[in-house]
């Protein structure tokens, strides 16, 4: 582990050096900002073996969008000049001034025309995964660096000028923090004002003290939903060195819990948990005593790195064990009966924080705290669903031996090359845990509802059915939502709301919701909300019918279903039902090889040197060419 260290009351300038071996000037007080590229947000980081792949995170999609008018659930914006930005559906909620301008939300993109090849447009509407820029949607490896700066031309350490990007005149996104330059007024990603900030978190604040506290030691009457949340979690944050904001920022939990207020939920319909801090003995079921004691010493630190983006301050290690210790307590008051079920408001995330490394913006692992938590209260079996766009590395990691908690993952892959490269279909646990593991792999960005509710359908559910855990825990990262800037996905708030409602029904409702990733102030916010509805008992909004999915979602659930029914045979008749209603199209989305058959029988065998894997182009050209014109004349 390598960490970036400035002691406090420094005067000096410190050389340390970041993940990437270079040597770099950390600025004390009174000197100017660092903007090397070296300096800037970069991508993140995962061990694998003894080096360091760095995948990075979706580059920001710079759809063009039409302003729009129509409200949304969420949190409210407000501009610095006293006009709010606040598109919502509650009476108490401030509108933009129409004279200051329109509010676009993420998510209403003209669609017309778009021709890319993983678009869902046919089946989910709108997707803010499609832009103009076709070479940057296709590939997801793109680095923080190449979200945050135009300019990705690397600069000679020789001739290096701090003061060189900040000349640029820029203004980055309250809602998104992607950059905008300075003469627009909306940006650029979401179409959020110029000047916005979050509104409404101070109400949220005083309704604090007025809620009802729910706790082991308190004798109150069954509580339908409880919240996890404590304000000192707000002081994890990036010190400002750097001339972007950092992704995960305290505003994700200003936004959600001024959403929660304007709503009408909190504090009305909630009961509060008190905070306490996870103490070492509890941590290190889940963690290396080496991984609890690293975390712990930040607080000694003005601010240091686990890695290159994974960032620690003074503050930080209290955050992590108030997070953790509000998730263990939300599980087992849900397991001992006195909350129906909760919804944990925290930060830092948790879900790639594994055995004995801190990664991906994540400290200690709150999901499998959590889960240990429910199996010392009593629970024997815990299923842990992941809908975080990234893959829970960490969490599969903990458990991936474990047969008594099933981990289920639906997250954005496209063959590893998607942060942070891991949960493949075929990654299934290891011994005793074999089969337990469940990874959906998304293809392509842009998924939207109808394949993550047809996943649901035809993979989560029969699975979880057949596994009947005594808890379910819920790892919610909203960065697969209409417009975030490193998911690059189309979910939208009543699409978290019925995957929320579908797994309701596993566990009894036994349902503990923890907060993960998700970088787009009004996208967490508002789907954050219409989940907790539904942990209130409301009906999830804007329910359809059969979902039909999109033709790499189809693929992607076939390929899971026929991996996964060796372990679960519930699958069976599910894969055999899909097949024969694909028919002869859906045996390429299984087995790639038939269509190379079909052409092998059309064009003949081929030469040898086929076979041996070299020059196919060459027989594609000469022989796969001549197929058809054969065929042709046979027909006439």
């Amino acid at each position: 582990m390598v960490m970036f260290v400035m002691p406090h009351g420094s005067g000096k300038m410190l050389l340390v050096t970041d993940l990437r071996s270079h040597w770099v000037p950390v600025l004390t007080s009174g000197m100017r900002l660092l903007n090397s590229k070296k300096c800037e947000v970069p991508s993140h980081g995962r061990q694998n073996g003894g080096d360091q792949a760095f995948h990075g995170k979706c580059q920001s999609c710079d759809g063009v969008e039409k302003p729009s008018h129509s409200r949304e659930n969420g949190v409210s914006l407000k501009e610095h000049h006293g006009t709010c930005c606040f598109n919502g559906d509650h009476t108490d909620a401030l509108l933009v001034d129409g004279a200051k301008g329109s509010l676009a939300r993420s998510g209403h993109i003209d669609s017309a025309g778009c021709g890319h090849d993983g678009c869902l447009h046919g089946n989910n509407g709108s997707c803010m995964a499609c832009d103009d820029q076709e070479s940057d949607r296709e590939h997801g490896g793109h680095t923080l660096d190449d979200l945050f700066f135009f300019n990705d031309e690397e600069e000679d350490d020789i001739d290096w000028e701090p003061s060189a990007r900040l000349v640029e005149n820029r203004w980055f996104c309250l809602n998104c923090t992607v950059p905008n330059m300075d003469e627009v007024t909306h940006c650029q990603n979401c179409h959020e004002l110029k000047g916005s900030e979050v509104a409404g978190y101070d109400d949220f604040k005083t309704h604090i003290a007025q809620t009802a506290l729910v706790s082991a030691d308190t004798a109150s009457q069954l509580v339908s939903t409880a919240i996890g949340f404590d304000e000192r979690m707000l002081l994890h944050s990036e010190i400002e060195i750097k001339p972007n904001p950092h992704p995960e920022r305290p505003d994700r939990l200003r936004a959600i819990a001024a959403s929660l207020a304007a709503a009408g939920i909190f504090p009305s319909k909630c009961a509060l948990v008190p905070p306490r801090e996870i103490t070492k003995e509890e941590l290190i079921r889940v963690h290396t005593s080496d991984h609890v004691e690293s975390i712990e010493q930040t607080k000694n630190m003005l601010y240091s790195y686990f890695t290159s983006d994974t960032y620690a301050n003074g503050h930080s290690a209290r955050a992590a064990k108030l997070a953790a210790g509000l998730c263990a307590d939300l599980a087992s008051l849900i397991l001992s009966g006195r909350v129906r079920n909760g919804f944990a408001l925290v930060r830092p995330p948790g879900h790639h924080a594994g055995v004995k490394q801190a990664m991906g913006f994540c400290l200690h692992n709150n999901a499998a705290v959590a889960a240990l938590a429910a199996q010392k209260a009593g629970a024997k079996k815990v299923l842990i669903v992941d809908w975080d766009v990234h893959h829970g590395n960490g969490t599969q990691e903990i458990f991936e031996g474990d047969k008594s908690v099933l981990y289920i993952s639906l997250h954005r892959h496209e063959d590893g090359s998607f942060y942070p490269g891991t949960g493949a279909a075929h990654e299934v646990g290891v011994l005793a845990g074999e089969g337990f593991s469940v990874n959906i792999p998304w293809s392509c960005g842009g998924v939207g509802d109808n394949d993550y509710i047809f996943a649901f359908e035809h993979v989560v559910l029969p699975i979880a059915a057949e596994f009947a855990p005594d808890i379910t825990i819920i790892s919610a990262g909203f960065d697969a939502a209409r417009g975030d800037p490193l998911g690059c996905c189309d979910v939208t708030p009543a699409g978290y709301s019925r995957m929320a409602s579908m797994l309701t029904a596993c566990s009894e409702g036994k349902l503990l919701i923890i907060l993960e990733g998700g970088y787009n102030l009004r996208s967490i916010s508002s789907s954050a909300t219409e989940v907790v509805k539904v942990l209130l008992g409301d009906s999830p909004s804007h329910s359809t019918g059969a979902a039909a999915p999109s033709k790499e979602g189809m693929q992607t659930v076939l390929q899971v279903l026929e991996i996964q029914q060796k372990y679960w045979p519930v699958l069976v008749p599910i894969f055999a039902s899909l097949q024969a209603r694909q028919g002869r199209s859906s045996s390429k989305y299984v087995n790639g090889e038939n269509k190379l058959k079909r052409r092998m029988r059309a064009a003949g065998p081929g030469p040898v040197w086929w076979k041996w894997g070299s020059k196919r182009l060459l027989y594609e050209v000469v022989f796969e060419g001549l197929g058809p014109r054969k065929s042709k004349a046979k027909g006439k």
